[in-house]
């Protein structure tokens, strides 16, 4: 019970914080689902509340890899495409 609704309140967290691509921006992410980073937020948390169970670790890798980020450090303010699929 505890873990669903962990999960739940995760899900609409990172819901609120889905931004929606910007019209008329050109690049090779276009049509995919992003979230601007917030004071506090990790790459882990958003990976985490994002990824099926058990898979966090994995997300974080695919969010690094399509930001062409060298490690795992956000900044606020900071958008982050996130792979497609994850987003229902």
């Amino acid at each position: 019970m505890t873990v669903l609704v962990l999960f739940t309140l995760g899900a609409l967290w990172l819901g609120g914080r889905i931004d929606t691509a910007l019209a008329g921006e050109r690049t090779g992410h276009e049509g995919l689902p992003r979230v601007t980073v917030h004071a506090g937020d990790t790459l882990w948390e958003i990976a985490d509340a994002l990824a099926p169970e058990g898979e966090a670790g994995r997300t974080v890798r695919r969010i690094m890899d399509l930001n062409g980020l060298a490690g795992s450090e956000i900044r606020p303010g900071t958008r982050l495409y996130l792979p497609e699929g994850l987003i229902r």
